[in-house]
């Protein structure tokens, strides 16, 4: 019996294939490339003084460290500019956090 297909369908082979699939999938996230996102990310971990507004955790390490920042979308954007660009909707998260329980809450949320 063959596995299930994913979101995505095959499996691609390394991590580079994956991320070619998803960006065909959802063109929006090119927009994490932008000057203008990166200017923004760097605006909202100043605004939350480089803490994980979810743990307190300081964001002091460098990717892939358990401590480093990510900045991230409290709502879902699923491509919704508005969404996306909102500072409203933005904060700052540790790595750790945002791979383990956000992950977890988006997962239970879509069922």
């Amino acid at each position: 019996m063959a596995a299930p297909a994913t979101r995505l369908g095959a499996l691609a082979a390394n991590p580079k294939e994956q991320d070619r699939a998803r960006d065909q999938l959802k063109p929006w996230r090119a927009w994490y490339s932008l000057k203008r996102w990166k200017d923004l990310r760097r605006k909202i971990l100043a605004r939350d003084a480089y803490t994980c507004t979810q743990t307190g955790v300081a964001l002091v390490g460098k990717a892939p460290a358990p401590n480093s920042p990510v900045v991230d979308h409290i709502r879902e954007h699923n491509g919704d500019p508005f969404l996306f660009w909102d500072e409203d909707n933005l904060q700052a998260v540790s790595k750790q956090y945002h791979d383990t329980e956000k992950q977890r809450i988006e997962r239970a949320r879509h069922g």
